[in-house]
């Protein structure tokens, strides 16, 4: 267990080594609401087990259906979950007086994905998370909820929230709009095929709109009869590591990701390209260029050849924390010089140094800056457990890159299970 502070220590020769990654949690989670879904068993293979995915798969228990959990050969933070799809059926529900509760932690998509799969159930459930998840955007997704013909008790639209499911209603329509979260329009998508229902995307942001069509994609290639589903791994989490390569090439240093997603499903395979495919550009764009994976090329800006401007950043600001404030305070505490105007940062090349930096129990924020601290020495890092969100072994993949995790203060190197985030 990762203790409440780590120190990240440099490597201190030539690293030459290959990462392999877990599976994408945006792909587990949607799959797992649609293998729940399907007629029979569908086994997913190399699906991410970290606390967003534990989450749904908990939430899906609690609903009735039985999904397996079995070892991944091959990665520690994966598993083989086998679920027992329900051809549509949700099993368990609540009623008015006593509703199902389903707590979704911090996980966005569970909280999204189930606002919608539970409305096609026959009772009323109440979801809830940790503080911050009653904090984030929900109100697109009830309002198109409403409008196909659902109760959705929220006397703010955020959660908590009361569902009253009533089952599929086929022909039913609604709008919805992805100018906050694609999640929304995902959400309904999942459960297009057993509610019904007729969709229309609207408000769409091309940074959101790759997020959706991986949704639709996955929808059109998923086996509704029961089968056997293949999770790639995650590109968000890629970026990290293809970063560390970037950041350590200077010294003759080289990191490669095994498997490197492939598919075109996530916008942040793109990272490859733009970062270590091409010269360092002096703008990337949120809406065009890149998703989650920003934050990772806005931690490596200092090193930059030139002024970088990141532009398009409003979405970074609701989700696990305030994003971009955090990056420039992070940042500008190691010696950064950054700007903030309007939702872009400007980040200015120059010299890094050791601080203690805060992540806000943001698990991009711990990432981004344990991947700095492989050139920046004297990283200390709060929470650094906070990874458990999306990639619980995160440090001990950190370590294989010659990387030492300690606590601070000439604490002794972290091994073994002292590295993963429980």
């Amino acid at each position: 267990m990762l203790p409440d502070l780590v120190e990240i220590i440099p490597p201190t020769a030539a690293v030459d080594a290959t990462v392999v990654l877990p599976g994408s949690k945006s792909l587990t989670n949607r799959a797992l609401v649609l293998a729940a879904l399907a007629d029979g068993n569908v086994t997913l293979r190399g699906a991410l087990w970290s606390e967003d995915t534990q989450a749904m798969v908990h939430c899906l228990h609690a609903l009735g259906f039985q999904v397996e959990v079995e070892p991944d050969a091959h990665e520690p933070a994966n598993r083989t979950l086998v679920v027992a799809g329900r051809g549509g059926i949700i099993p368990h529900a609540g009623t008015a007086a006593v509703p199902l509760e389903l707590f979704i932690e911090n996980a966005g998509t569970a909280a999204r994905f189930l606002l919608a799969l539970v409305a096609l159930g026959k009772g009323v459930f109440r979801l809830s998370g940790i503080e911050r998840m009653h904090q984030r955007p929900q109100a697109a997704l009830i309002h198109a909820l409403r409008e196909l013909g659902y109760r959705i008790d929220s006397p703010n639209d955020f959660l908590p929230a009361v569902v009253h499911g009533t089952g599929p209603r086929p022909g039913a329509a609604c709008q919805v709009s992805v100018g906050e979260s694609s999640q929304f329009a995902s959400a309904l998508i999942l459960a297009q095929r057993t509610g019904g229902w007729r969709i229309e995307v609207t408000g769409a942001n091309e940074d959101e709109l790759p997020y959706v069509e991986m949704t639709r994609r996955l929808v059109e290639t998923f086996p509704w009869n029961g089968g056997i589903y293949e999770i790639e791994p995650d590109a968000s989490g890629a970026s990290y590591f293809w970063g560390a390569d970037w950041l350590l090439r200077g010294g003759g240093g080289r990191v490669r990701v095994e498997p490197a997603p492939d598919s075109g499903m996530q916008m942040d395979q793109k990272f490859l390209d733009l970062i270590l495919g091409e010269a360092w550009r002096h703008a990337y764009s949120r809406r065009t260029d890149l998703a989650d994976s920003i934050m990772t090329a806005i931690a490596l800006a200092p090193f930059a050849p030139a002024t970088t401007a990141f532009t398009d950043l409003g979405r970074l600001r609701v989700q696990e924390c305030e994003r971009v404030a955090a990056l420039r305070t992070e940042l500008t505490r190691c010696g950064a010089r950054v700007e903030e105007s309007g939702d872009t940062l400007t980040i200015h090349p120059g010299p890094l140094h050791g601080a203690v930096i805060e992540t806000y129990n943001d698990h991009r924020m711990a990432m981004c800056f344990g991947m700095l601290g492989l050139r920046v020495p004297g990283l200390i890092l709060r929470n650094p457990a906070c990874v458990r969100k999306t990639f619980p072994n995160f440090f001990a993949k950190l370590a294989t890159l010659g990387a030492g995790v300690r606590e601070p203060e000439g604490g002794t190197l972290l091994t073994g299970d002292r590295l993963l985030a429980d």
